[in-house]
């Protein structure tokens, strides 16, 4: 799954105990959308799902 490079440098806040997981996480979802690539909106509409700000 691709990642725009705004989503890329937003998920390298995320801790890197649990990047991994979160990124996992949200490819699953955009999948499940039918996109083919992670962009800011869509990882900033998939962290309200997780209940994060």
């Amino acid at each position: 799954m691709n990642w725009s490079r705004e989503a890329d440098e937003v998920l390298k806040e995320v801790p890197f105990f649990v990047r991994p997981i979160v990124r996992r996480r949200i490819e699953s979802m955009a999948a499940d959308a039918g996109l083919a690539e992670v962009d800011l909106a869509f990882y900033e509409q998939a962290r309200e799902r997780f209940g994060q700000k």
